[in-house]
C-alpha cells in the first residue's frame, strides 16, 4: 500500500485546498441530488469558500498526500484543555475514493493527537458515504441530528446550511468518538 502522509498547508496552497475541498463536497451532493444547484451555500457550491477559509483560520490544515502526491486535505481544532477534539473537514479527491487513503489520513490524525479523549465531527443527512465512513470505518457514533426541529445551538446563522425542497433545515448528523475515558478538564 501507498504511503499516506498529513503535511501542514502552506499559504501558497491554500486557494487550491479550497477549491479541492469545494470540488470534493460537490461531487458529494451531486452523486445524491444530480446536477442542480438550488441547496448550494454560493452559486454552484455545497460549501462555501468563507466556511472552508474559518475552519483553516481557526484550526488546523492539513494536506493528505499519498506518495507524496496531494490526495486531499482536513483540518482539525484541537482543545489542549479538555482534549475534545474536533474534525472540521476531512476531504479526498473524488478520483482517489475507494483506495484506503480516509482512514489511512484519520488514523494518521488519531496518531499525530495522542492525547484526545474525544473526536468530534458533523456531516450532512445526504452523505451517506461519510456516514458509513465515520460510523463503520472509523469508529464514530451518531450522537445527535440536527434538523429544523433541533436546530445547533452552536451554528451562527441557523437553518442556512442547506435549503433543499423548500425546507429551511434539511440535516445534520454529529458523531463522537471517545477515544480516552475520564474526566474532562
Amino acid at each position: 500500500m501507498a504511503e499516506i502522509t498529513l503535511t501542514r498547508l502552506s499559504e501558497e496552497d491554500r486557494n487550491q485546498f479550497v477549491l479541492d475541498n469545494q470540488r470534493a463536497f460537490k461531487y458529494g451532493a451531486t452523486e445524491e441530488f444530480g446536477l442542480r444547484d438550488d441547496h448550494f451555500e454560493e452559486e454552484g457550491e455545497i460549501i462555501s469558500q468563507q466556511t472552508i477559509e474559518t475552519s483553516i483560520d481557526e484550526g488546523l490544515a492539513f494536506r493528505i498526500r499519498e506518495d507524496g502526491r496531494i490526495v486531499g486535505g482536513l483540518v482539525v481544532t484541537i482543545d489542549e484543555k479538555t482534549q475534545h477534539n474536533h474534525l472540521d473537514l476531512l476531504f479526498v479527491n473524488p478520483e482517489e475514493h475507494s483506495k484506503g487513503i480516509g482512514f489511512a489520513a484519520w488514523k494518521e490524525v488519531e496518531r499525530l493527537f495522542p492525547e484526545t479523549r474525544v473526536w468530534e465531527t458533523c456531516t450532512p443527512y445526504f452523505e451517506t458515504r461519510n456516514i458509513h465512513f465515520y460510523v463503520n470505518k472509523c469508529g464514530f457514533h451518531i450522537v445527535e441530528y440536527f434538523n429544523s426541529r433541533h436546530p445547533d445551538p452552536n451554528d451562527p446563522e441557523p437553518g442556512s446550511y442547506l435549503e433543499e425542497s423548500g425546507e429551511e433545515f434539511s440535516g445534520m448528523f454529529r458523531f463522537e468518538k471517545v477515544v480516552k475515558q475520564g474526566n474532562s478538564v
